[in-house]
């Protein structure tokens, strides 16, 4: 059984690998973002511009705690990806059990932090009056469903890990399907507002974790945990906060800068608030392939790592990098002359200036999709060859390069100045990554050569 659901990326072509991988992570990505689009699009067309602009004001806050989530089980599923790799599956089995402690511990303390704290947190973002309690009931939920975050992510990482990114994308399309339905019956029929958009998604992800939970459990014999297994392993648990951490700290620091953004384009008024809402959803959706390209390189370099192959970690990188840059420039090319068109699925009537903006935010966002690409793919790639320290800084200087922007630009021009903090953000991360990988595949040559020594002598 477990031949069938596991995948070896340590041998075969890597373009072939790398497009079969990601794929279906693509559209598992794309799933996932009709969470959030499906929400703000009911949200804006049956209750309004002034609750579309209370969730987009949540946005960052989100971003910096449920991105979190997202990191640190990313972080926990690649030792998991160095343990297949180098063919050891006890070893794989007790980092998975220790990953379940951990993910329960992590859960629990966020929860209730951020629930305790979460009005402060939206006071403090200078979150506009008009919008404040739409902003408050959405995502004082969101985060409610944090173990479900972390059920979900865990769950999938661990399966991705071992070559299957199929199966999260299936059960990530039923609950999809299910996240549709659940908004038009908590919005329209239940009549409760943005919270029934924020209830339809938890509930959505709650669906998919239980579904990747039972199918791990009948189809991947490699992973039943015996009962010393089970027992908690200080060793394994530094090495997963190791790697989780950090990458949890990469959104959470790249965030910072956001939140700082979104105070200053609050500041701009509800209007700019939707503008950047609806921009943000659409181009969201149109980094998915990023996203996918990302998650699939952090799988790719962390089993060739385990096999102790860095060739074909630069062989895959290259082949990566192409397929980014492809891309790129015909996300470009629909956005220059469609961004208007797919902005306006956010709003029903009367938004012809939230349009211009949401347009002019989408085609200076997608002029510079090739540096989201290298940032996406070799960050991704050095945290699955064990590097998840690197991400921390990477993520520093995208934080720099937002809180100059809410600072600086935002002050100075206004909207526009909202329009270029990504692009700023990825030109100084790659600034960051591209001499860190190269660092990084040197220090691992070199490791890998001294063990071969030692073998021989």
């Amino acid at each position: 059984m477990a031949k069938d659901t596991t995948k070896d990326m340590t041998v075969g072509s890597p373009m072939k690998l790398i497009l079969g991988f990601s794929i279906p992570l693509l559209f598992g990505f794309l799933f996932q973002q009709f969470y959030n689009v499906v929400d703000t699009v009911i949200v804006g067309r049956f209750l309004g511009m002034q609750a579309l602009a209370g969730v987009g004001a949540t946005g960052s806050i989100n971003f910096m705690i449920v991105g979190f989530c997202m990191g640190v089980c990313s972080g926990f599923a690649i030792p998991v990806a160095h343990k297949f790799g180098a063919k050891d599956y006890s070893g794989m089995r007790r980092v998975v059990a220790n990953c379940v402690w951990l993910s329960i511990a992590f859960a629990a303390v966020m929860t209730i932090a951020v629930c305790l704290l979460c009005r402060n947190i939206l006071m403090w973002m200078n979150t506009p009056e008009d919008i404040f309690q739409d902003s408050y009931s959405y995502i004082l939920i969101i985060f409610m469903g944090i173990p479900a975050t972390y059920l979900y992510n865990i769950l999938s990482g661990i399966i991705r890990s071992m070559g299957d990114s199929k199966t999260p994308l299936v059960f990530l399309t039923l609950s999809s399907f299910m996240n549709i339905g659940l908004d038009l019956l908590c919005i329209l029929s239940f009549h409760m507002g943005v919270a029934g958009a924020a209830v339809a998604t938890v509930v959505s992800q709650l669906v998919s974790g239980i579904l990747c939970l039972i199918y791990l459990i009948k189809k991947f014999e490699i992973l039943h945990i015996t009962g010393q297994e089970w027992k908690i392993d200080v060793g394994y648990m530094k090495m997963l906060c190791g790697m989780g951490i950090p990458m949890g700290l990469q959104y959470s620091i790249t965030a910072i800068g956001s939140v700082i953004l979104q105070t200053a384009v609050n500041g701009l008024g509800s209007l700019a608030v939707a503008s950047v809402t609806a921009g943000s959803k659409v181009s969201m959706f149109f980094c998915c392939p990023f996203d996918a390209m990302g998650s699939t390189m952090a799988t790719y370099g962390g089993q060739n790592v385990g096999a102790k192959n860095l060739d074909r970690v630069g062989k895959g990188l290259k082949d990566c990098v192409i397929l980014g840059t492809i891309y790129s420039l015909v996300a470009f090319v629909i956005m220059y002359f469609f961004g208007a068109d797919l902005a306006s699925l956010f709003v029903d009537e009367g938004g012809g200036q939230m349009l211009e903006n949401a347009r002019t935010f989408l085609i200076v966002n997608s002029a510079f999709f090739i540096p989201l690409a290298l940032v996406n793919i070799i960050r991704f790639l050095i945290q699955g060859m064990g590097f998840s320290t690197f991400a921390i800084l990477a993520g520093v200087f995208e934080m720099v390069a937002r809180t100059l922007a809410g600072l600086v630009l935002v002050p100075r021009l206004g909207f526009i100045g909202a329009c270029f903090a990504s692009p700023l953000a990825w030109i100084f991360a790659d600034i960051f990554l591209i001499p860190a990988y190269i660092h990084v595949r040197k220090r691992l040559q070199k490791i890998f050569n001294n063990e071969e020594v030692a073998v021989r002598g």
